[in-house]
Formats: C-alpha cells, structure tokens, sequence
C-alpha cells in the first residue's frame, strides 16, 4: 500500500546543535493515522491533523526521533511513514462490545513499549490520558498533555461521559510532566478549576503554497467539522435557509454512536438547495474548498481553538463563529463573533455584501495566520518544551 502525500512539504532535516542521541518523542492519538495516509478512509478531527503535522514537523529535525501510536486501520502492526515510526494498539473493530477495555489496555501497552520514547504526547480529556500516564510512571517517562477544548479544563463541561473515563483523566492529569494550552482562558480554568499549571503553546497549520489562491471563490460559506451533536450543524442548514441567495457548502460525515445527527441533518437539508452536503472528505481534498470560501461558520457551542479557524485563516477567510477564542476574531478583525441565530445571519450577510470589508477581513486573516502560525518558531517552542519534560523526568 502506498503512503498518501505528507501532510507537510518533505525537506532535507534541519541543522541543529549536536546532542548525544536524538530525544525521542511518540504521538498517542489513535485516529491520527487517518491523516497521514489519506488512502485509508477513515475520520479525522482537528487534534488528529495537530498531532500529525507537529509529528511530521519534528520527523524533519536531526535531534529528535519520532513515533506515533494509534489504531490499525489497515496499516499494519509497525509501518514507517513520512519518517515517523507507526505502532498500532488494536483496530477498533475488534473484540466483542463491553469487554475490549482489558484487550484494548494490552495492545496500548505493548505499542507504547514498542514505541520506547523518552516523552509521551497526548491531547483530549478521556481514559487515554490515564492509561498512558500509569505507563509513563511505571517506565519513569514523560508526559505531555495539551489540552485541546475548553471542555478539558472545566470539570462542569468535560466531553467525558463514563465514570471510568473521568477518573483515568483525572489520574493522568495529576501524573501529567507538563501540561499546554490552547488559550489564555483555557490556561486561567485549568488553575482556578483544577489546580493545574499549564503553558500556551501556538498551533501549527498546513499553511498553503502560495499567498493567494488561483481558484475561485465560489462558496460563499463554508462548514467543516464531524457531524456531532456538539457541532450543532443543524444551524447552519437554518442559516442557509435565511439566505436563499447565498451559497454553502457543508464538510462532514457521522460518527459512531451520533449517527442520528447526520440523518436529520440530511433530511433538514433537503429544504435548503442553496446547501451542498459533501459527506465527509479526505483532508486534502478539505483544504482545496477552505481556497473557493468567502467565509467559514463554525456553530458549536463549545470548542477550544479550532484548527478549522487556522486553516480559513492561513488562506485569506474570515471566520463567523459562536466561539472566539480569547477574544481573538473580535480583537484582530479576523471576521465575527455572535451570540445567537440571528446575530449568525446579520453578520454573515454584512461580510458578504461588503466587499471592502471583506476584503480587509481576508488581509487581516492571512497576515494573523502568516505572523501566528510560522512552523519555525512553533516547532522551536514544542521540542523546547518536550527536551525540559524529558529533563524534569530525569532529573526526578
């Protein structure tokens, strides 16, 4: 099978100062293959596409080794990709429901062992944390958190649902090395709400080729996301019937135990023919419409700092959106923050019957993401902060 594009650009390994062995980091996210080979057709989020470009970002330095450890969605056991080393835990399909947790716990343990990092990296609230954190402790190695909703920092919000989850999340939490945020704000609950210490660490985006695209901009809205309750798609189907005129288009496909969301989704959008369902898209194939949109919409009542924003940024599109992390849309002009449908609506219809103030939206964006997003810098202060947890550790 052959391996899909790399999710950034392949270049020769960076000069660094030289070191006695590379530090040796492995990824945990068990869907994060899906965005390294887009040949395997599988969901991917905005944690999954931070994992892999930061893991294809640090496999181009000299001074750092890198591994990953996620599902087997038909990659095999062990595959070597893009200079990443790839182990898989189990595939999600196997075993019988109710009794895969012990299964499960096994085939992780053996690949994080197989993987043998000097620091583990994890992202999102749930069992995974804890289960990596008490092999971390056993094999006296790092771990690093980063906090990827703002839901994983306020216990009365957590997208954790079973008793299990909670406690093996908080257990990680504790035995987390360091812990990074997304946000100034995430950095301020996770002190006041959990007692936890947590440092702000930028966010890579697959920034484009060029500056300005050659293609059209002919969706005057886009929306990407996995069709989840959270997301709220339902109103951007409402949003496209108060304007009739308009043209959206709608990235997404059903996850499993939400299936129900994207069936009314598509009954409701049958009322609405100014909207194109896509289903869900391969990454690449995603990234392409972010070049055709005016605007992007994100409508979930609940989120940390979406990649989507980073990648509708990065290519000259404001974003409108129910969520504004630090206060970021409404500070820097990168597009509109509202409060309710109706707001949704006003000023989506403003920006694009405003040229000029779409346009100094779509300059405001591009020159955030090109000053915000640069992968140099950002990778500077990752591996910065990996060699000091890899140090804490030993040092401990």
């Amino acid at each position: 099978m052959s391996a899909a594009p790399a999710i950034l650009p392949a270049s020769p390994p960076l000069p660094h100062a030289a070191c006695t062995r590379p530090l040796r980091v492995c990824f945990v996210n068990l869907g994060a293959y899906g965005t390294l080979d887009a040949s395997l057709a599988h969901p991917v989020g905005g944690e999954e596409v931070q994992h892999a470009l930061l893991a294809s970002a640090l496999a181009r330095r000299a001074d750092v080794s890198v591994s990953m450890v996620t599902c087997d969605i038909g990659q095999g056991r062990r595959r070597r990709t893009h200079g990443i080393d790839v182990h898989a835990c189990y595939r999600p399909s196997a075993g019988v429901r109710g009794l895969r947790f012990v299964p499960r716990w096994i085939g992780l343990h053996r690949a994080l062992a197989a993987a043998d990092a000097d620091v583990y990296y994890v992202s999102c609230a749930g069992a995974l944390l804890g289960q990596v954190a008490l092999f971390t402790s056993i094999k006296q190695r790092a771990l690093v958190f980063r906090v990827a909703s703002d839901g994983d920092c306020d216990p009365r919000r957590m997208l954790v649902g079973s008793v299990k989850e909670r406690v093996l999340y908080r257990l990680g939490l504790r035995r987390a090395t360091r812990i990074t945020v997304q946000t100034e704000e995430q950095q301020r609950m996770l002190r006041t709400r959990l007692g936890l210490d947590g440092r702000v660490v930028p966010m890579l985006v697959d920034a484009p080729a060029t500056q300005v695209s050659s293609a059209p901009r002919d969706i005057d809205v886009l929306w990407v996301a996995n069709l989840r309750a959270l997301k709220q798609p339902g109103k951007l189907v409402a949003l496209a019937r108060r304007l009739p005129h308009r043209r959206f288009c709608l990235v997404g496909g059903a996850v499993a135990g939400e299936e129900e969301v994207a069936r009314q989704l598509h009954h409701a959008a049958a009322a609405a023919p100014n909207l194109q369902l896509t289903g869900r898209l391969a990454y690449r194939d995603t990234l392409a419409l972010f070049d055709r949109a005016r605007l992007f919409v994100n409508t979930s009542r609940i989120e940390g700092f979406p990649n989507t924003f980073l990648q509708a940024w990065s290519r000259g599109v404001p974003v409108v959106s129910f969520v504004d992390p630090d206060a970021l849309i409404a500070r820097a002009g990168l597009g509109a923050a509202v409060d309710d449908d109706d707001a949704l609506v006003e000023q989506v219809e403003r920006m694009l019957s405003d040229p000029a103030t779409l346009r100094l939206a779509q300059e405001r964006s591009r020159a955030w993401a090109a000053t915000h997003c640069a992968a140099a810098p950002v990778v500077e202060t990752v591996v910065g902060l990996l060699r000091d947890a890899a140090q804490a550790t030993r040092g401990g």
